[in-house]
């Protein structure tokens, strides 16, 4: 399976490296811009370098490339409907929210409380209105990008225990391990279903 991993410069690159940690093979990594830090990890691991700086370059940049999966690991542009087109159920992406399976469901805790989608939220706002919001658990999705905004078929789902004196630094940190680890078991899984290639 060929991926591409898609970052920014808004984080550290810890997405990216646990995607690198699977052992898949991945061809490229694309960035919009020069100074992010996971480009650093990138580097070390010698997988190749593209920058796109709009979001009108990134069809032609994928279709060079050829993958048969692209992941989002905080990558902050808006991605053009005729790239998810061309790439249809190929895209996942990382969102800091508990996706649900139908617009309309929901998703449970595993205390049995209605779990929050955080729809449109980046993962900051996300975090904070888990907490905002007073709820019992916070959780992330990997889920295939649709056009839908925010929603698509769910691959795997997350969720941490938020405690009393939790603030957005700290139950970001415990999340974004499970976050980390989720990425490893959604790609076995897919290799076990056959999803190694397109």
């Amino acid at each position: 399976m060929k991926l591409v991993v898609l970052i920014s410069n808004t984080g550290a690159g810890t997405n990216l490296q646990a995607i690198i940690d699977t052992g898949e093979n991945i061809v490229a990594v694309i960035c919009d811009r020069h100074d992010a830090l996971g480009l650093e990890r990138a580097k070390k691991h010698g997988i190749p370098i593209k920058i796109c700086k709009n979001k009108e370059e990134l069809l032609p940049i994928l279709k060079k490339i050829n993958p048969d999966r692209v992941c989002l690991a905080g990558w902050k542009q808006m991605i053009a409907d005729e790239v998810i087109t061309n790439y249809k159920l190929q895209i996942i992406n990382l969102h800091p929210g508990l996706v649900p399976d139908t617009m309309d469901g929901v998703v449970l805790c595993p205390d049995g409380t209605p779990a929050l989608w955080n729809k449109g939220m980046l993962t900051d706002k996300a975090i904070k209105n888990f907490l905002d919001k007073k709820a019992t658990y916070a959780g992330s999705s990997l889920h295939y990008l649709t056009l839908d905004f925010d929603f698509g078929p769910v691959l795997g789902r997350v969720f941490e225990k938020i405690q009393v004196n939790d603030t957005v630094e700290l139950l970001y940190a415990r999340l974004k391990v499970k976050e980390n680890q989720l990425w490893g078991k959604i790609f076995s899984s897919l290799e076990t279903a056959g999803g190694k290639t397109r």
